[in-house]
């Protein structure tokens, strides 16, 4: 009877790991506009299009990794509404959510800039943002969807970008990664900026939106409607984000308890002197008190300030097996990217010079 139960055992574990090889590192492509929405407006060159383009050559650059699953916000040339991006990420319990965007300007102006969702730093900032959040009043009852948010307000803004910043280092990480990627292949960088883009809000995993350059510029815009441009354009997406994914795997330690005929291993703590290990479920400008209401129901939680950021860490001990438990118990309570960090001497080090 026992023998049985374990093999009934061993099949469920059998299972959940194809599942989630199947599953992979999911990684949802969003073609900005597309449909009635096209885009910033050029007189030669058509952002929806171009940016459908990138997108579809950057998700088959993608799949030749096997450990990549790669989702479409469209495929083709339809309208989706912003509200129903975010949906299509989360639905797919993704990793990473990236749109996809061109800019435009009444000079020659140029470069790429990559954002996350913030508080606009500047008015520049809030004028790309405004544009792009403008498609909303192309949508059926977008005034009851986004509860009467309105995209010329910079105070509307404010309040929405709470939600993703737990996800703010991950996203400014790898919004760091496709600007210095573009950098190598030669492209100007404008950097990293933030700015209140409703399809970033409406997500719940590291989100970023990518201005791939200027289709108001002569010279850049013929080369963003080019095949061999869009070719380049969607590798240099690519590769960054499978340098994140590749950064991730590496600071990431995953455990399996083998069965054994009729009885588990169960494996001796992990304990390493000297060294903390903490969970970190959040990082945000906003000073939170610490009381489980705030953290989805989690106790023990401690803050530290680090420049202009709190970061939120739940768990501390030098038991590596009692840490892997916490993070697991806070990815089931909403944090799906929480991750172990490890530290010495109150100085955080990288991970994988701790656990082998």
């Amino acid at each position: 009877m026992k023998l049985r139960k374990a093999l009934v055992v061993l099949f469920f574990i059998i299972f959940s790991i194809q599942l989630s090889a199947q599953k992979g590192f999911v990684v949802v492509l969003d073609a900005g506009h597309g449909g009635k929405d096209p885009g910033r407006p050029a007189k030669s060159y058509i952002e929806k299009d171009i940016a459908l383009n990138i997108v579809l050559k950057a998700g088959e650059y993608l799949k030749k990794d096997k450990g990549v699953n790669v989702v479409y916000t469209r495929d083709k040339d339809v309208f989706v509404e912003l509200e129903k991006r975010g949906k299509i990420a989360n639905d797919a319990d993704a990793n990473l959510f990236v749109s996809v965007h061109c800019n435009a300007h009444n000079t020659q102006a140029s470069g790429t800039e990559t954002y996350v969702l913030g508080v606009h730093a500047n008015k520049q900032n809030f004028e790309v943002a405004k544009h792009e959040n403008s498609v909303i009043f192309l949508e059926d009852n977008y005034e009851k969807t986004y509860a009467g948010f309105d995209p010329n307000s910079p105070e509307a803004v404010i309040g929405m970008t709470v939600m993703q910043e737990e996800f703010l280092d991950q996203s400014l990480f790898l919004a760091s990664l496709v600007e210095e990627k573009f950098k190598e292949e030669n492209r100007v960088s404008r950097g990293v900026k933030q700015a209140g883009f409703v399809v970033l809000h409406q997500t719940y995993m590291p989100s970023i939106l990518i201005e791939t350059g200027f289709i108001t510029n002569s010279s850049e815009g013929a080369f963003l409607n080019s095949k061999q441009g869009q070719e380049k354009v969607a590798k240099i997406i690519g590769d960054a984000i499978l340098s994140y994914k590749s950064h991730l795997d590496k600071n990431t330690v995953v455990e399996t308890v083998p069965v054994k005929k009729e009885e588990k291993k169960v494996e001796a703590p992990k304990i390493y002197e000297g060294v903390d290990f903490r969970v970190q479920i959040a990082s945000s400008t906003n000073k939170l008190d610490l009381k489980p209401y705030n953290f989805k129901g989690l106790s023990n939680v401690e803050m530290e300030k680090i420049g202009k950021h709190y970061k939120y860490y739940y768990g501390n001990t030098n038991n590596y097996s009692e840490i892997s438990v916490l993070q697991k118990e806070a990815r089931e309570k909403g944090y799906k990217t929480a991750f172990v960090v490890a530290f010495r001497d109150g100085k955080n080090v990288p991970l994988k010079e701790i656990v082998n």
